[in-house]
């Protein structure tokens, strides 16, 4: 079993910034990709960013693409999810989540880890 643990989440104006960040343990050998997705009251969970832990390659969806960046540390097992230019849609609760195969890095059934999830508020 894989462990995530998300922190970072908070309150942030319309434009501002924040960094989450998902710390994974256990059994981490057998994951191969990190990401994040995001769920806001009455809506489906959307996939945000994925990056696949031993190239780095990164995945966005084109709704956050060029103001959110996803990276990692491999030697913390923490994936962390830069935040820029936080717009009134935005808001969310935020899952960390770990694959095990990237094959459906975009979809939710694609991961097999799921953390708690972190709040992410925009204020106008």
């Amino acid at each position: 079993q894989v462990q995530l643990v998300e922190s970072g989440g908070g309150l942030v104006q319309a434009g501002g910034s924040l960094r989450l960040s998902c710390a994974a343990s256990g059994r981490t050998f057998s994951i191969v990709a990190m990401g994040w997705f995001r769920q806001a009251p009455g809506k489906e969970r959307e996939f945000v960013a994925t990056i696949s832990l031993s190239g780095g390659n990164t995945y966005y969806s084109d709704s956050v693409k060029g103001r959110f960046t996803i990276s990692r540390d491999n030697a913390k097992n923490t994936v962390y999810l830069q935040m820029n230019s936080l717009k009134p849609q935005d808001p969310a609760v935020y899952y960390c989540a770990a694959a095990r195969s990237l094959r459906d890095y975009g979809l939710a059934y694609g991961y097999e880890y799921w953390g708690q999830g972190t709040q992410v508020t925009v204020s106008s």
